[in-house]
């Protein structure tokens, strides 16, 4: 996910950490290597100028002149800057003020609409929240049976009907979910190829209809500015509230993510991030931001983690990282939960210091490597899990016989160990893991 864009960021931060002071020699190669990095990610290059000078005007401004690390406050404006083009906050599904909340799915064919109306469904499901599905698709070969599968195999319940007019279906449709008191009800609407008129009209026909609380566009990241381009189009002649981006997880560059909350003016609030009808997440501009700037994702993390296992371990940990009382052992811990939370190189990558690829110390991440590195903590002792520094060389030669692991993967073990340690203590974790720690114990 946007691994390009974030190696490229990630050599501008080692240029300016690199530098003693901010000045406009050294900001102006620093915003032509930005301008770049975010032009090679076919980022709408309007949104790269505003971009770009927005951070200017606030780098050589004379709050960061008189701060006693001003490189630190330009990074803290990059990833504020950065935030901002992603859409600043998280968003909420609009509701009805009475039941069912009509949400309308829109989008080019082939851009994962109908996967995601029963990936949302089943999200909504997660909280507790009913619905019905129905396909308002009437031209595509079979787009209703696809549909009704997802619904079947998510357990949700699926509204089929042999009417081929769409005001007609819409009524019977609201009817239905008004008598069984559904929730939600989420409409997947027909697609082409490209923005015609008679897919606007019969998309403006199905609205007018429906009288949605929720006009979603689903985009595919894979198809950068065409994406942007066609939510433009959506938004202006049928209206948009809000956007899904899918395929996320496979996109290297990052242009769609990082334009179309300007281009068009409406919130992402969820993201596709794997082919599993779960791998919905909503989504979070300032996670996104900190992961394109190496910074990992460790709420993201931890949510996994609290969904998959048991809420009090999810506290334990957010508790140990606040305290920084975050050990080997914790490591270990969580290294073993993580082999059942998805890919490795997914999760690894949430980890600060460790990048979009979940790089370890510069070597890449995979299942057969995790167990490796398990295997080196596991031949530590209790003390030395509890306090690494006490690691010296005839330790670690010691660790390396008994895991069968040569001595850099020891000494790759603990470079990450003590990064991670680091990086947590930095103001933006500290801030983000509060947060968590207040909203559970609300919880």
């Amino acid at each position: 996910m946007l691994e390009n864009l974030s190696e490229r960021f990630g050599k501008v931060l080692r240029y300016l950490r690199g530098e003693v002071k901010v000045t406009e020699e050294n900001m102006q190669q620093a915003l032509k290597d930005i301008r770049m990095s975010l032009l090679e990610a076919d980022v709408n290059f309007k949104v790269v100028k505003q971009f770009v000078e927005n951070v200017r005007q606030k780098s050589m401004g004379h709050e960061v002149h008189e701060s006693l690390n001003p490189t630190q406050q330009v990074i803290k404006i990059v990833q504020d800057e950065l935030t901002a083009m992603l859409g600043s906050e998280n968003r909420e599904l609009n509701r009805s003020p009475v039941k069912p909340t009509v949400i309308m799915l829109t989008g080019l064919q082939g851009s994962g609409k109908t996967t995601t109306a029963g990936k949302l469904a089943l999200h909504l499901k997660g909280l507790e929240r009913s619905s019905l599905l129905c396909s308002f698709d009437l031209k595509r070969l079979a787009a209703g049976e696809q549909l009704e599968t997802i619904a079947r195999e998510s357990g949700i319940p699926y509204f089929g009907s042999g009417l081929r007019d769409l005001s007609a279906l819409a009524r019977e449709l609201r009817k239905t979910a008004l008598e069984t008191g559904y929730d939600y009800v989420i409409a997947d609407t027909a697609g082409r190829l490209h923005v015609d008129d008679e897919l606007m009209e019969e998309l403006r026909l199905v609205k007018d209809a429906l009288q949605p609380a929720e006009t979603i566009f689903v985009a595919d990241a894979l198809t950068g500015q065409d994406a942007v381009n066609s939510a433009r189009s959506f938004a202006e002649k049928i209206g948009l509230d809000s956007i899904i981006l899918t395929k996320l997880d496979a996109d290297a560059r990052g242009g769609a993510a990082l334009s179309i909350v300007s281009v068009t003016g409406r919130p992402i609030k969820f993201i596709g991030i794997g082919e599993k009808p779960g791998d919905l997440q909503k989504f979070h501009p300032e996670r996104l931001a900190a992961k394109i700037l190496g910074m990992g994702d460790v709420l993201t993390l931890i949510e996994k983690v609290q969904k998959e296992f048991d809420e009090k371990q999810a506290e334990v940990l957010s508790r140990r990282l606040l305290e920084n009382e975050f050990s080997l052992d914790d490591f270990l811990a969580q290294l073993k939960q993580m082999e059942k939370l998805g890919p490795m190189e997914e999760v690894m990558g949430m980890l600060p210091g460790l990048g979009f690829k979940g790089d370890l110390a510069g070597v890449r991440v995979d299942g057969k490597r995790v167990r490796h590195l398990m295997a080196v903590i596991e031949s530590m002792t209790g003390k030395e899990r509890e306090n690494p520094k006490i690691i010296d060389g005839r330790r670690r030669l010691r660790i390396s016989r008994g895991s069968g692991r040569p001595v850099s993967e020891v000494n790759q073990v603990l470079k990450s160990y003590f990064e991670m340690k680091k990086n947590f203590k930095k103001p933006f974790f500290r801030k983000m893991l509060k947060k968590f720690d207040n909203f559970s114990k609300m919880r």
